[in-house]
């Protein structure tokens, strides 16, 4: 249904219209028919998606960008050691100019190698270039000329325009590991702990938070997203421990039921306005 016109246009408007703060879309660039059952998030090791459709991220966000007018616009993840760091900072600049500042990048170093090798990246040093991509891509938001050098990344004077409304994104680092948690805490604008149960939700924030504080940053201004199928409960009790941003699941196929789903979750939202 992503690849409907007219599906993830009602969505999105009706989303907007009922106040929802954002609206989130995954990646994954191509799914090999055989690979390892390492997939993290459910049982199996297999994707329980593999033949859905999923859009461009960027693309989509554009397209939705044009359907509304408040909402801000997630990824959730974008898979960024996957993605040239030059042609991302490009294609993320040019969503957030022509949706008003509202771009939000949640990137995430990715768990399926053969994935990786498909597009032609190496999948053993994807968490060293995430870091590098990170910086480079800031560099060039920011900066009218960027020089950097780094193992992965090399540019000498480059310029870059448009550049994001407030010459930066906000980046949200995702993963269930604790490897994502240290680099939200080093690097992150916002932690997007996917994956993340109440059970181990505890140990990742405070690794999150000693890693923020050891980088000599404020662990309080690291924003928390966390998503699932939540009760009010639930996202009450996230709340409690400094969760900002609950995502909440449709689980709709088609466009009125998805609309039903909105307007029973709208309630929900009205907790994370204050």
């Amino acid at each position: 249904m992503m690849s409907s016109p007219e599906f993830v246009a009602g969505v999105a408007t009706a989303a907007d219209e009922l106040g929802f703060e954002s609206l989130w879309v995954l990646e994954h660039m191509v799914i090999p028919a055989d690979y390892a059952p390492t997939y993290p998030y459910g049982e199996g090791g297999r994707l329980p998606f593999e033949d859905a459709d999923m859009p461009d991220p960027l693309g989509l966000l554009a397209f939705i960008a044009a359907c509304t007018h408040k909402i801000n616009l997630g990824t959730g993840i974008l898979i960024l050691p996957q993605r040239h760091p030059v042609i991302c900072a490009k294609e993320c600049a040019t969503v957030d100019v022509l949706s008003g500042g509202r771009l939000l990048l949640g990137i995430g170093v990715g768990w399926l190698r053969e994935e990786a090798e498909a597009v032609g990246t190496t999948f053993d040093d994807r968490g060293e270039r995430t870091d590098e991509y990170i910086e480079a891509m800031r560099a060039l938001w920011r900066d009218d000329e960027v020089t950097f050098h780094g193992r992965t990344v090399r540019l000498e004077r480059a310029m870059s325009y448009p550049k994001p409304t407030r010459r930066s994104i906000p980046i949200l680092v995702g993963g269930h590991s604790r490897a994502a948690a240290r680099r939200a805490g080093r690097l992150g604008d916002g932690w997007y702990p996917l994956g993340v149960t109440a059970d181990i939700f505890g140990d990742r924030l405070r690794v999150m938070r000693e890693a923020a504080e050891a980088a000599g940053r404020d662990p309080d201004a690291v924003e928390i997203t966390h998503i699932g199928t939540h009760s009010r409960e639930v996202i009450e009790y996230f709340a409690g421990l400094g969760v900002t941003r609950c995502v909440l699941t449709l689980g709709a196929n088609d466009l009125d039921s998805a609309r039903r789903a909105l307007e029973e979750r709208a309630e929900a939202v009205a907790l994370f306005r204050d």
